[in-house]
């Protein structure tokens, strides 16, 4: 039987919020192996605080957004280069940096890490993630440090709702409701939510408890958002 591919947008703030989130890595480590019988996993790394830092201080200093985007890619693919290493991978590979490479990659394993690729305007690797899963006509799952997606930050109002169920269409109005910036904070950047509803692919955004991750691998019930028409 052929293997299903899985993309999975990993944000970086679930890498290393301050410190390597070790714990939190060991069971997501195990969650993937432990569903390789069935899926081959693409998992594009996001940048987090890291690339944030960079950006914001090329913000301070007026470098364009080209610059401060080239300096989030970078933190993405040194996100991915460490999550290689934590499972093991062989290092003498590296990390794709091309779409061609990832689709050559997934053919001979069934783990492969990627940052961002190729630099383009008014993205962030959540737009990598989405157009890989175009690609593969495969579902895209979204991991970050919050359950799912709130009617607004739920780390800044404590009266933000839990939105477990959203539209194409709605969910492109709320991402785009702001004007992108390198090292904004939201589920999607707007390209990628542009990209799910143009292309209708079933999108998940999940948060660190990684029960709920195996059991939308395995049908069964999870605490999380579905994006879908």
């Amino acid at each position: 039987m052929k293997k299903k591919v899985i993309v999975i947008s990993l944000g970086g703030s679930l890498i290393i919020p301050e410190k390597v989130d070790h714990k939190f890595l060991t069971e997501f480590k195990k969650t993937l192996l432990r569903n390789t019988r069935e899926y081959k996993f693409i998992v594009v790394c996001g940048g987090g605080s890291i690339a944030r830092k960079y950006i914001y201080a090329l913000r301070e200093i007026k470098l364009d957004g080209k610059l401060q985007s080239l300096a989030g890619i970078g933190a993405t693919r040194m996100n991915a280069r460490f999550m290689n290493y934590f499972f093991k991978i062989d290092p003498v590979r590296g990390i794709p940096h091309t779409m061609r490479r990832v689709k050559r990659e997934i053919r001979k394993r069934d783990i492969v890490f990627c940052g961002a690729l190729e630099y383009k305007p008014d993205q962030t690797s959540d737009s990598t993630a989405a157009e890989i899963a175009r690609i593969f006509k495969s579902q895209f799952i979204n991991l970050t440090n919050v359950r799912g997606l709130y009617s607004k930050n739920p780390k800044e109002f404590k009266d933000a709702k839990f939105i477990p169920r959203i539209s194409w269409m709605n969910f492109d109005k709320m991402a785009n409701a702001t004007k992108f910036m390198p090292g904004q904070h939201f589920a999607l950047d707007q390209t990628a939510s542009k990209i799910i509803k143009k292309h209708q692919i079933t999108t998940y955004i999940l948060g660190k408890n990684m029960k709920y991750l195996n059991n939308l691998l395995n049908g069964k019930g999870f605490i999380g958002t579905k994006i879908e028409g």
